[in-house]
């Protein structure tokens, strides 16, 4: 088994919490995985923490599914957000961990996690009509709130680059949240379309200084 074996599976966690503060971080830093310790400011610690955000928007999402449409059959969306959450769980955990203590079983993103996206993305946008103008965010809550993951997801993406120029990353992980960020957008015209409610359009002269 090596560290690009795609069958390989990943290891269990071995921890457990007991105490929710340690008091380590009082002065500003943190640990990674390795055991280095770090500033909280490091780019890497802004990184994974965004993908950390982004998992808990996506986990609101979901919940939108559950309490606020009960009468419509979201159950195939919401399962996929609910397999996107490790997913992106994972990403963290390699994202928390120096390249030089990456090993074979580390949970990372793979090619698969990748391509599922794109299935995805293909499978939403057939039953989607062709856009006449930018898409705004509104209509309804779960349409919100999956546009919010979407510009979550690409300010991780953006800040993933930026880690690029200090340090070694999987190229895998940024294809991954570059495509996660398609598929939030395509879900959520689906979601607005899926109850039924007309899409918000971009139009240029509702401005203030256009409208009559």
């Amino acid at each position: 088994m090596t560290i690009d074996d795609p069958n390989a599976e990943f290891r269990e966690p071995e921890l457990a919490i007991n105490r929710v503060y340690t008091k380590k971080g009082d002065t500003g830093s943190t640990r990674l995985v390795g055991g280095q310790k770090v500033s909280k400011a490091e780019l890497r610690i802004e990184t994974y923490g965004t993908v950390d955000e982004l998992n808990s928007f996506i986990g609101a999402a979901r919940q939108t599914i559950a309490e606020q449409h009960p009468g419509v059959d979201f159950s195939d969306l919401s399962n996929t957000l609910l397999r996107v959450q490790p997913e992106l769980f994972n990403l963290g955990s390699v994202l928390a961990t120096l390249p030089e203590d990456v090993g074979e079983s580390m949970p990372r993103i793979r090619k698969a996690e990748v391509e599922a996206l794109e299935t995805s993305i293909d499978f939403y946008n057939e039953h989607l009509p062709p856009l006449r103008s930018f898409v705004l965010p509104g209509g309804t809550r779960l349409n919100v709130e999956l546009h919010q993951c979407r510009t979550i997801c690409r300010r991780a993406e953006r800040i993933l680059v930026a880690l690029t120029e200090e340090s070694e990353v999987d190229e895998l992980s940024i294809a991954y949240l570059n495509r996660l960020s398609d598929a939030l957008f395509v879900w959520s015209r689906w979601a607005a379309v899926k109850a039924e409610v007309g899409e918000v359009l971009w139009e240029p002269n509702k401005a203030a200084s256009t409208s009559q």
